[in-house]
């Protein structure tokens, strides 16, 4: 078993690789001078369990093309297996028509991972599970929430607990979470008018005194977090903080973040953080390495990875 590292997240990777006690395989990504790709395994993987890390965030494309010719190179180097592992999926929130002649980006991207090689997916908390569905291959998807589990216990008192998700969707995720915990669970009620633009409507259950948890999968522009602290802490909260599995915090997210209502937001490190969020007061990160480790540990060996959820 062999592990690899693109470029999106190279400090994910060798903290995988250093709690596997092992090391990464050398390769070589660099671009021609008209910015095409070039990627050289500088070892041997004939025969090899290989596992890919590399998120595709931004710059979403690049990233993407990085693991597609890696990928290929690992199979025309007679790779025995390849496991494409990422902890963020882009592409993920395009998973169904959302309006006639648009695309199911997530559904193309899977067959592109496919036809390049790709022999199973590792990742992180998608966005819709039944994207699991679009691949003709293994996929295993991990759940952030017991590594929030284990941080709001290191972190909060266990009274008036209160988890909460900001909108329908993501009722399933936040009452796993709630259960872990365990404690109440309130939904905010939100209508979203356009893309990117979101208005909180009403805060469905008791939150008052509470100390209110609020959990995502995603914060890309963090206008969804913050107008959802500000109507729980208008409905009597006394706290609000966010556990969110991917910080993309695209523009004006940090802003906006530093403006709100909330004490703190915890992501975990899927996406490199930049050097903007690493100065931002309210986010934390916590490390992914151990879980990512344990599961490739368990796919190289051909355990049970579903133990790794409970």
């Amino acid at each position: 078993m062999k592990i690899i590292a693109c470029n999106s997240n190279r400090p994910l990777a060798e903290g995988i690789a250093q709690h596997l006690k092992t090391s990464l395989a050398e390769a070589v990504i660099r671009r021609f001078a008209d910015n095409e790709i070039f990627v050289e395994i500088l070892e041997t993987v004939r025969g090899e369990d290989m596992f890919v890390v590399q998120s595709t965030s931004k710059p979403v494309n690049d990233h993407l093309m990085e693991l597609l010719i890696t990928i290929d190179a690992l199979k025309r180097g007679s790779a025995r297996r390849i496991t494409a592992c990422l902890p963020y999926f882009g592409y993920a929130r395009q998973d169904r028509k959302s309006g006639p002649r648009t695309p199911i980006s997530a559904k193309l991207v899977a067959d592109i991972l496919t036809t390049a090689g790709a022999d199973r997916v590792l990742t992180l908390d998608l966005h819709a599970g039944q994207i699991q569905g679009f691949f003709n291959i293994p996929v295993d998807n991990l759940f952030a929430a017991p590594l929030f589990q284990k941080d709001i216990h290191d972190h909060l008192p266990p009274e008036k607990l209160l988890v909460v998700s900001p909108d329908v969707g993501g009722v399933v995720r936040a009452r796993a979470l709630a259960k872990r915990i365990p404690c109440s669970l309130a939904v905010i009620d939100k209508r979203r008018e356009k893309p990117g633009v979101s208005e909180v409507m009403n805060v469905i259950g008791e939150v008052r005194d509470h100390h209110c948890l609020i959990t995502d999968d995603i914060v890309d522009s963090a206008g969804t977090l913050c107008n959802a602290a500000e109507a729980l802490m208008e409905s009597g909260a006394a706290s609000v903080r966010a556990y969110v599995t991917h910080g993309v915090f695209s523009p004006p997210a940090l802003e906006r973040l530093e403006k709100s209502a909330l004490k703190e937001v915890v992501v975990t490190d899927s996406i490199l953080a930049t050097d903007e969020v690493k100065k931002c007061k309210k986010i934390r990160q916590i490390p992914l390495a151990p879980l990512f480790a344990e599961a490739i540990d368990r796919i190289s060996d051909e355990q049970s990875v579903s133990i790794l959820f409970e």
